[in-house]
């Protein structure tokens, strides 16, 4: 009897330890649209509403490019002068650092939205590569607005934001890269059936009812 007890108990604890380790991996939603869509509003709500940690991609780039040090600094100042996408070893390594410090902090924080990644096949490819078992993404959140609305968004946020890629000739080049890069990530994910459209055009109360309504579906 207590041979096939201790039996039992071996086959039952590698799957328990399986799922444990399931659990554990981040639980990650991308969000994606266009510059101005809306995108850091809707995460910020989202986070005082619901159990998620907002990494943007684009903050944790500025801020390396700003920390005293950093030898990606002037490589990541280069890029986004010039409106174009990181080299993907860089985000994703910033993206999977911010995720390990936050777990370790909080082992409840598992839910991870990120923002503005990813931006392009390479950012996609790279992803799976490295991340590939280690994070498991949920869905994509994509916020959906016409360039002129975002643009405006963006030259109206430019007049206190400090940001040096808020201005008009930055934008077009930017919403030219959305456009060419990140709109096929988008439309891949959709042929998975793992987008969830919000209309972003509209107030950042209206875009937020619909986020709950999405979130409270997923989970």
């Amino acid at each position: 009897m207590i041979s096939r007890f201790v039996g039992y108990v071996c086959q039952r604890v590698p799957s328990l330890l399986d799922r444990i380790s399931q659990m554990m991996k981040p639980q990650v939603v991308f969000v994606l649209g266009g510059p101005g869509a809306g995108k850091g509003t809707q995460c910020s709500k989202i986070v005082e509403n619901y159990n998620y940690t907002h990494l943007s991609a684009g903050d944790l780039l500025r801020a390396e490019r700003a920390r005293e040090g950093s030898e990606y600094g002037q490589l990541i100042a280069n890029y986004i002068k010039e409106g174009q996408i990181v080299p993907v070893e860089i985000t994703i390594n910033l993206l999977s650092k911010a995720m390990d410090e936050t777990m370790q902090e909080d082992d409840k924080k598992f839910r991870f939205l990120i923002d503005g990644f990813p931006r392009n096949e390479d950012n996609l490819q790279g992803w799976n590569k490295v991340m590939d078992g280690k994070a498991d993404v949920k869905f994509v959140l994509f916020f959906d607005c016409s360039n002129e609305v975002c643009i405006e968004r963006c030259l109206d946020r430019g007049k206190s934001s400090g940001r040096t890629d808020d201005n008009r000739e930055s934008l077009e080049k930017r919403i030219k890269t959305y456009l060419q890069s990140t709109r096929p990530i988008i439309e891949q994910y959709e042929k998975q059936g793992k987008v969830r459209t919000i209309d972003a055009s509209r107030s950042v109360d209206e875009v937020f009812a619909d986020v709950k309504t999405t979130l409270d579906k997923e989970g």
